[in-house]
Formats: C-alpha cells, structure tokens, sequence
C-alpha cells in the first residue's frame, strides 16, 4: 500500500532531497509540495507531513498536520526543549496522529552523539563545536543541541560539566552546562566535533557530512516509522537499533 506525503519547505535543498528520494522509492507518493506561497491546508490531501521549513515557522505546520490528524516528520531544526514538551502534551493520548522530531537524519550522526554521551560520565571538561555552511540559519545546530542535552542527562547524577569563564562570550552557548560553539563557513555543509579533556588525555568525536546524500538512509527510516508513530518521538536514535541504549536517550521520546 502506498502512504502519500506532503513536503512543506520543498522548494529548498532538504526539500528537493526527499522529493526526489521518495520519487525513487517503492511505497510512498509525493501529493503535494507546499513552499512559503502555499496554504497549509494544501497538505490535508497526504497521511504524512514532511516539516523541513524554518524555526519560526515550523510549530505553526506541526500544528496544523496534528489538528487535522496527519502523521508528522520533522527535519527542521531548532526545535528546544520546551517545544518538544508542550507538542507532547497536547498529543498526550491522542490515538490518531503522531510526531517524530530528528535533528541530524545521518545515521553517522547519531552514532556520533550516543558515543559523546557514552563518554561524557568519564570526563568533566567536554565542549563542542559544530560547523555549517552560511545559509544555516540557527545555532548551534539542533544536532548540537540534541548532542548537549544527552550529555546533561548521562552526567544527571553527576553534575554540570567543567566549563570555566562562560561569562565571557567567546565561550560559546551554554546548552545543558556544555559550551556549545557554532561556526558558520562556506565550504562546509556539516561537522561536529565533541571534545572531553581528562586527567593527561583528550578525546574527540567528530562527524562529517560530505554530502547530502549521508542523510538518505535516515530519512526512509523516519518515513517508515512516521506511518504508525504515536505521541512524540526525537532523534534517530528512537527508530533505529544502535545494538545498545544511548546513555540518558530515556526521556527523549514523550
């Protein structure tokens, strides 16, 4: 059986990315491409709403799919904490719809952040820095942020991490007590490097995006997960099977 999509943002390179994906893949139709001209209501022809627009503007889709029953992808990033919480308590019971929010749809990605928040309860001093192209509007990246929260959850028990000076701004972001730096280049599409020091040692994981065909096996997954999703899900780390549980991923999926 064939599940129908509606793409809003698919003017723009993510946009285009699913698009043209799901035009090569068995079992799901693109009905509608909805860009910044478009009605919302455009969407209500499809079971799946695929948000991939902006920070500002995508509650409002999110609403509007789940109001009227839609299954929901989100691939917009910049979706905080709060956000996440308030969606999942108005779906709370809900038997009809459901959202899966996911930051980075690299599979290397999220690898690379269950290994960062593996590590992050044997060293006190961990930042990160995470890099873009100039076009990315927000920051730090919802990877970054995705990556920092988990680290706060791993160390629960074991306090913020050592981050001396914050006060002063070239310290970068602090998210979940971690030092979080966003650089903004051309020539880059994504990196990520989280750094902990430790007593004679440090260690870094880094993770590169070469290009936007690393997202593609990730964002079928997410597809296929988006069909039958209930309540609200973050990170790819929900849908795929990493062979062990991501320290402190427990209170991500509400």
């Amino acid at each position: 059986m064939t599940t129908t999509v509606a793409i809003i943002g698919a003017t723009g390179k993510m946009g285009r990315l699913v698009s043209d994906l799901i035009a090569r893949t068995e079992g799901f139709e693109v009905v509608a491409r909805l860009d910044s001209h478009s009605e919302l209501r455009e969407m209500l022809h499809a079971q799946i709403a695929v948000d991939l627009t902006r920070p500002d503007v995508s509650r409002n889709v999110v609403d509007f799919a789940t109001e009227h029953g839609l299954q929901v992808l989100v691939g917009t990033s910049g979706w905080t904490q709060d956000g996440i919480d308030s969606l999942a308590r108005r779906l709370a019971g809900r038997e009809d719809t459901g959202v899966i929010i996911i930051p980075n749809f690299s599979v290397g990605s999220v690898l690379a952040t269950a290994f960062a928040a593996l590590a992050a309860r044997f060293y006190d001093s961990i930042e990160i820095i995470e890099a873009h192209q100039p076009s990315k509007v927000d920051s730090p990246s919802g990877t970054a942020v995705r990556t920092a929260e988990l680290i706060g959850r791993a160390r629960a028990d074991l306090g913020p991490v050592s981050a001396p000076h914050t006060d002063q701004r070239a310290r970068g972001q602090q998210v979940a007590s971690v030092p979080v730096h966003s650089l903004r280049l051309s020539g880059l599409l994504a990196r990520q490097d989280v750094l902990l020091g430790g007593t004679g040692e440090t260690l870094t994981i880094s993770h590169n995006t070469l290009s936007p065909s690393a997202y593609e096996n990730g964002i079928l997954l997410a597809l296929e997960a988006a069909r039958t999703a209930r309540g609200v899900s973050v990170g790819l780390d929900q849908i795929v099977d990493l062979g062990f549980t991501m320290a402190g991923s427990e209170g991500a999926s509400k």
